[in-house]
Order: C-alpha cells, then structure tokens, then sequence
C-alpha cells in the first residue's frame, strides 16, 4: 500500500494569506503612518500620565509635548548623520549591487581627518565666530575630497578587478577593506574613544519652538545635510553624469552601448557616497565630540539598515531610513533603555521588511526593475 504524503499547514503558512493581504491593502502611507504608533503613543502618555521635570529646581510634573518634541528634534539631528552615510551605501548597490562594507569605516576616517585637520588649522574654543565657520568649512571640503578619494581608491583597487567574478568575492575584499581602515583608525587614535573639543558648544541654545529647545548640534546636522541631500538629487535629475549614473545602474550593457564610459561611472558613484560619508564624520565629531576606531562599524549597520528600511537604492528612501531610525533611537533611548534600542530598531525593520519587502520608498536596481 503506497503512502500517502499529508500536506503540513503550519502557523507561517496560515499566516502567508494575512501578510499578503496587508501587502496589498497597506501602502507606505500608510505603512508609515504605523511606524507613528511609538510617538502617538507617548504624546498621550505624557499628555495624560505627564513626565518627570523640574522647575525652579524643584521637582514636577508636566503634562505637555515638550519631552516628546525635544526626542524628535535630536532623533532628526542624529538621522540627518545616519542618511548621509545611508546615501553612499545606496548609490553603491543601486549600480552595482554590491553592499560596500568598508563605507562605515571610510566615515570613520572622515571624522579622524576632520579633528586632524581643525588641529592643524588651530582651531579652539577661543576661535572667533568668523575663524571657526571658515576653519569648519575649509575642513568638510577636505574631508569630503580625502575620503571621495579613498572610496575611488577602494573601488579602482579592490572591486573593479572583480567586477565580472562571482558576487561573493568583491563582498569578502569589502569586508577585508573594513578591516584594513579599521586597523589604520586603531594606529592613528588608539583602541580607546578619543575625545574632542566641543567646537560648536554644541548643547548651547539657538532657538525654542513652544518650549522645545533646539540645539547648535541640532541646527548643524540638518543645515549641512540639507544642501547636500538636495545638491545630490539635482546632480542626478539635470547633469549629463548623473544621467548616466542612471542609466548605468538600470543596465550597464544597454548604457556602454549608448556610449557611457561605465567603470569612470561606477568611480563617480564611489566618489560621492565617500564624500558625503567625509560630511557626516565631520557632523559626527562635532556632534558626539568623541571619536574611536570602531565607529565606523556601528554606523556602517544602522545606515545599511536604514538604507534598506527606505528601500535599496533610493537615495530618498535613504533619508527617509535615516530619520526613521534617529528618531526611534531617540525614544528608545530616552523613554525605554539604551540596551532595548537595537531590539526596538531591527523590530520595526523586520515589520517593514514583511510588509513592503522592496522598503518604504521601494527599491531602485536592477532586479526591481
């Protein structure tokens, strides 16, 4: 008697039709109108249960949205650093498909040669107003030029020898790269966090919006991302390179036919996401005011997440990402524990990821066409 193989319908499989469904039905408006589920939350636990303040020096509590706007306006400073690294990691996959390990590091060299460089100009606190702005100026220029270098470098060394080699060969030489710009970050400062000077007096008050203080950190985050984000978009949408880049990234047959020099394309593309990854280390330095050989890492994760969170490719979906994540990380820290934030952050990507897979934007490569 032949046996009789029984089709097994586990809690995944029952579930297949409930996700498939909320695909359908959910778009990322209103994918992201869930990922406000965490701040409508505590605005009504603090409009309602209220929060521990002071004033006067006495102790109080206050039943406003103060504490709440104060998390958003830092979580937005803190993605704004998030989405300029998450850029160059999306520019990269999105024309060549290849996630470049070794850019968190390249943004750790960035802020090693921005603090090199402000000692070098003699930059200190009793800098004038007028020396400083120059000196920081002249410095994210050099920084961004230094590590646009360095990432052409990488790829003129490390993947365009591989380009036609299987795909986990120039994955392994960028996890090699990491290494190698780690080591030189551990001989340059040492192998513990290295503190710098805090330039900016960067807890210093600019301005207040209905009570929620808004920070010299804060204002120089989003004021240097800003441009960039937009210089960056119009770079792609009305020059001939960035054209290019373009089409090079939907199909690089199709674009070398059409006569587009496709490897100094590639190199443009390296170039960029290393400059803007030289822009956040500088923000970062000034930001944190403490700098070590393993930021790179840590940075590197949470801009790649925040890159695929927008969707891979999508250089708006990359600062999308990166707002998303600064500010969960902020209520997270803030109104949770500093040790849940990863949980809470990889817990939101994996609920993005199952329901719009292609990330909240939607992905721009190849495969998706």
């Amino acid at each position: 008697m032949e046996a009789r193989t029984l089709t097994q319908r586990g809690p995944a499989a029952a579930l297949r039709p409930f996700i498939a469904a909320l695909r359908r039905h959910l778009g990322a408006g209103g994918l992201i109108a869930a990922l406000a589920v965490l701040p409508v939350f505590y605005a009504i636990k603090d409009l309602t249960a209220g929060y521990q303040t002071s004033v006067n020096g006495h102790p109080a509590v206050a039943h406003d949205l103060t504490l709440l706007g104060t998390n958003l306006v830092q979580g937005i400073s803190n993605g704004a650093i998030w989405a300029l690294i998450a850029i160059g990691y999306t520019l990269v996959y999105g024309i060549i498909e290849l996630i470049n390990f070794a850019h968190g590091d390249v943004f750790m060299i960035g802020s090693f040669v921005a603090v090199g460089l402000w000692s070098t100009l003699g930059l200190t606190l009793a800098t004038g107003a007028g020396g400083l702005v120059v000196g920081l100026v002249l410095t994210l220029i050099i920084s961004m030029l230094v590590c646009g270098s360095l990432n052409a470098l990488i790829e003129r060394v490390g993947y365009r020898p591989l380009r036609s080699a299987p795909k986990l060969a120039p994955l392994i030489t960028a996890v090699g790269f990491s290494f190698i710009l780690q080591n030189v970050g551990l001989l340059w400062h040492g192998g513990t966090p290295f503190g710098v000077s805090d330039l900016l007096r960067q807890n210093d008050t600019v301005f207040n919006v209905s009570g929620v203080a808004v920070h010299r950190a804060d204002v120089l985050a989003v004021a240097v991302t800003a441009p960039l984000f937009i210089g960056l978009a119009a770079f792609l949408a009305r020059t001939r390179s960035g054209r290019a880049m373009r089409a090079t990234a939907q199909d690089p047959e199709a674009a070398r036919l059409m006569g587009i020099n496709v490897d100094r394309t590639i190199s443009l593309t390296f170039i960029l996401g290393g400059m803007l990854a030289g822009a956040a280390g500088l923000v970062y330095a000034l930001y944190q005011t403490t700098i070590w050989y393993f930021q790179g890492f840590e940075a590197g994760l949470i801009a790649f997440t925040a890159a695929v969170m927008g969707g891979i490719g999508n250089v708006r979906g990359a600062v999308l990402g990166g707002l998303i994540i600064g500010i969960i990380q902020q209520l997270s820290d803030a109104r949770l524990s500093p040790e849940w934030t990863e949980a809470v952050v990889f817990g939101y990507l994996i609920l993005i990821m199952t329901l719009r897979p292609r990330g909240l934007l939607g992905e721009e490569t190849r495969e998706a066409g």
